[in-house]
Protein backbone atom coordinates (compact mmCIF):
# COMPACT_ATOMS: atom_id res chain seq x y z
CA UNK A 1 0.00 0.00 0.00
CA UNK A 2 1.07 3.52 -1.31
CA UNK A 3 1.81 5.88 1.99
CA UNK A 4 -0.29 8.63 0.52
CA UNK A 5 0.72 11.18 3.41
CA UNK A 6 3.92 11.25 2.32
CA UNK A 7 4.53 12.98 -1.63
CA UNK A 8 7.78 10.73 -2.14
CA UNK A 9 6.27 8.07 -3.86
CA UNK A 10 5.35 10.74 -6.73
CA UNK A 11 8.61 10.77 -7.62
CA UNK A 12 9.39 7.20 -8.35
CA UNK A 13 5.54 7.36 -10.41
CA UNK A 14 4.63 8.22 -13.70
CA UNK A 15 5.64 11.32 -15.99
CA UNK A 16 2.42 13.32 -14.25
CA UNK A 17 2.97 12.17 -11.23
CA UNK A 18 7.13 13.08 -11.29
CA UNK A 19 5.58 16.65 -12.45
CA UNK A 20 3.56 16.83 -9.67
CA UNK A 21 6.26 16.06 -7.14
CA UNK A 22 8.43 18.52 -8.88
CA UNK A 23 5.50 21.32 -9.07
CA UNK A 24 4.38 20.72 -5.01
CA UNK A 25 8.73 21.00 -4.03
CA UNK A 26 9.05 24.09 -5.88
CA UNK A 27 6.05 25.81 -4.24
CA UNK A 28 7.23 24.19 -1.46
CA UNK A 29 3.83 23.73 -0.46
CA UNK A 30 3.65 20.79 2.24
CA UNK A 31 6.54 22.31 4.13
CA UNK A 32 4.25 25.41 4.06
CA UNK A 33 1.11 23.64 4.85
CA UNK A 34 3.23 21.04 7.47
CA UNK A 35 0.83 22.48 10.27
CA UNK A 36 -2.36 22.05 8.46
CA UNK A 37 -1.77 17.77 7.71
CA UNK A 38 -1.61 18.18 4.28
CA UNK A 39 -2.17 15.09 1.74
CA UNK A 40 -2.30 15.14 -1.74
CA UNK A 41 -5.95 13.23 -2.80
CA UNK A 42 -7.25 12.84 -6.12
CA UNK A 43 -6.85 11.32 -9.53
CA UNK A 44 -3.15 11.92 -9.88
CA UNK A 45 -2.02 9.99 -6.48
CA UNK A 46 -3.87 6.90 -7.96
CA UNK A 47 -2.97 7.51 -12.11
CA UNK A 48 -5.75 8.33 -13.29
CA UNK A 49 -5.75 11.48 -14.25
CA UNK A 50 -6.62 13.06 -17.39
CA UNK A 51 -4.74 16.11 -19.21
CA UNK A 52 -7.12 18.36 -16.74
CA UNK A 53 -6.70 16.66 -13.45
CA UNK A 54 -5.68 19.15 -10.74
CA UNK A 55 -3.37 18.86 -7.81
CA UNK A 56 -6.34 18.42 -4.66
CA UNK A 57 -4.32 18.99 -1.57
CA UNK A 58 -6.26 18.58 1.67
CA UNK A 59 -6.05 20.17 4.81
CA UNK A 60 -7.26 20.59 8.24
CA UNK A 61 -7.46 23.92 10.42
CA UNK A 62 -9.95 24.95 12.81
CA UNK A 63 -9.48 28.76 11.58
CA UNK A 64 -9.46 28.82 7.74
CA UNK A 65 -8.03 32.29 8.08
CA UNK A 66 -4.65 31.01 9.19
CA UNK A 67 -4.20 28.63 6.07
CA UNK A 68 -5.55 31.73 3.38
CA UNK A 69 -3.08 33.58 5.38
CA UNK A 70 -0.20 31.46 4.62
CA UNK A 71 -0.90 30.58 1.32
CA UNK A 72 -1.49 33.87 0.48
CA UNK A 73 1.51 35.64 1.71
CA UNK A 74 3.57 32.97 -0.15
CA UNK A 75 1.43 32.17 -3.49
CA UNK A 76 -1.29 34.93 -3.61
CA UNK A 77 0.51 36.35 -6.69
CA UNK A 78 0.17 33.17 -8.77
CA UNK A 79 -2.66 32.79 -11.99
CA UNK A 80 -5.99 31.96 -11.16
CA UNK A 81 -5.41 32.63 -6.77
CA UNK A 82 -8.72 32.49 -5.03
CA UNK A 83 -10.49 31.87 -2.05
CA UNK A 84 -14.06 30.65 -1.57
CA UNK A 85 -15.89 29.65 1.60
CA UNK A 86 -19.33 26.84 1.37
CA UNK A 87 -20.70 28.28 4.45
CA UNK A 88 -21.59 23.99 5.20
CA UNK A 89 -20.63 21.03 3.31
CA UNK A 90 -21.69 18.48 5.33
CA UNK A 91 -21.99 20.43 8.25
CA UNK A 92 -18.45 21.76 7.86
CA UNK A 93 -17.45 25.31 6.90
CA UNK A 94 -14.98 24.32 3.79
CA UNK A 95 -12.66 26.49 2.52
CA UNK A 96 -11.07 26.14 -1.15
CA UNK A 97 -7.87 28.07 -2.38
CA UNK A 98 -7.37 27.68 -5.74
CA UNK A 99 -4.24 28.75 -8.06
CA UNK A 100 -2.32 27.84 -11.09
CA UNK A 101 1.19 26.67 -11.29
CA UNK A 102 2.77 25.77 -14.41
CA UNK A 103 0.73 22.84 -15.91
CA UNK A 104 -0.94 22.60 -12.76
CA UNK A 105 -4.43 24.10 -11.81
CA UNK A 106 -3.81 23.61 -7.77
CA UNK A 107 -6.77 23.28 -5.36
CA UNK A 108 -6.22 23.36 -1.52
CA UNK A 109 -9.68 21.99 0.27
CA UNK A 110 -9.64 23.14 3.84
CA UNK A 111 -12.24 21.80 6.70
CA UNK A 112 -11.89 21.73 10.37
CA UNK A 113 -12.26 17.59 10.17
CA UNK A 114 -8.76 15.77 9.81
CA UNK A 115 -7.47 15.18 6.56
CA UNK A 116 -7.41 11.64 7.07
CA UNK A 117 -11.02 11.47 7.58
CA UNK A 118 -12.04 13.90 4.85
CA UNK A 119 -14.53 12.62 1.81
CA UNK A 120 -12.07 13.56 -0.85
CA UNK A 121 -8.86 11.32 0.94
CA UNK A 122 -11.42 8.07 1.53
CA UNK A 123 -12.44 8.44 -2.28
CA UNK A 124 -9.09 8.35 -2.88
CA UNK A 125 -8.36 5.10 -0.88
CA UNK A 126 -11.06 3.42 -1.76
CA UNK A 127 -10.76 4.28 -5.65
CA UNK A 128 -7.01 2.71 -5.13
CA UNK A 129 -8.20 -0.33 -3.92
CA UNK A 130 -11.16 -0.59 -6.44
CA UNK A 131 -7.99 -0.46 -8.56
CA UNK A 132 -5.85 -3.01 -6.92
CA UNK A 133 -9.04 -5.46 -7.15
CA UNK A 134 -9.53 -5.01 -10.68
CA UNK A 135 -7.82 -5.29 -14.60
CA UNK A 136 -6.18 -2.35 -16.50
CA UNK A 137 -9.52 -2.44 -18.90
CA UNK A 138 -11.06 -1.12 -15.82
CA UNK A 139 -8.93 1.54 -14.81
CA UNK A 140 -9.09 2.44 -19.12
CA UNK A 141 -12.82 2.49 -18.59
CA UNK A 142 -12.20 4.94 -15.95
CA UNK A 143 -9.79 7.21 -17.54
CA UNK A 144 -12.25 7.20 -20.23
CA UNK A 145 -15.46 7.87 -18.65
CA UNK A 146 -13.69 11.13 -17.35
CA UNK A 147 -12.47 11.72 -20.64
CA UNK A 148 -15.83 12.35 -21.57
CA UNK A 149 -16.69 14.54 -19.16
CA UNK A 150 -17.59 12.45 -15.98
CA UNK A 151 -16.24 13.52 -12.60
CA UNK A 152 -14.00 10.54 -11.10
CA UNK A 153 -16.89 8.93 -8.18
CA UNK A 154 -19.75 8.99 -10.73
CA UNK A 155 -17.49 7.14 -13.21
CA UNK A 156 -16.41 4.50 -10.46
CA UNK A 157 -20.37 4.63 -9.62
CA UNK A 158 -21.35 3.81 -12.95
CA UNK A 159 -18.67 0.80 -13.75
CA UNK A 160 -19.84 -0.33 -10.21
CA UNK A 161 -23.40 -0.14 -11.16
CA UNK A 162 -23.80 2.14 -7.90
CA UNK A 163 -27.10 3.68 -8.50
CA UNK A 164 -27.48 6.40 -5.71
CA UNK A 165 -25.63 9.68 -5.24
CA UNK A 166 -22.05 8.63 -6.56
CA UNK A 167 -19.94 10.12 -3.64
CA UNK A 168 -21.98 8.80 -0.68
CA UNK A 169 -22.67 5.26 -2.86
CA UNK A 170 -19.10 4.89 -3.45
CA UNK A 171 -18.19 5.88 0.73
CA UNK A 172 -20.57 3.12 1.92
CA UNK A 173 -19.30 0.62 -0.90
CA UNK A 174 -16.20 1.03 0.91
CA UNK A 175 -17.00 0.44 4.14
CA UNK A 176 -19.07 -2.61 3.12
CA UNK A 177 -15.85 -3.82 1.36
CA UNK A 178 -13.72 -3.42 4.02
CA UNK A 179 -11.55 -0.77 1.77
CA UNK A 180 -11.63 1.78 4.64
CA UNK A 181 -13.25 1.96 9.07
Amino acid sequence: MINFKDIIYLKEGTIRQKEAHKVLLELNLFELLKNFNPILAGTIPINIDVESSDLDIICQSENHEDIVKVVREKHGKLPGFEVKTIPSYKNLKTTIITLEYKTFPIEIFVQNKPSEEQDSYLHMLIEYQILLKNNEDFKSEIIALKQQGLKTEPAFAKLLGLEEDPYEALLNYGYEKGYIS
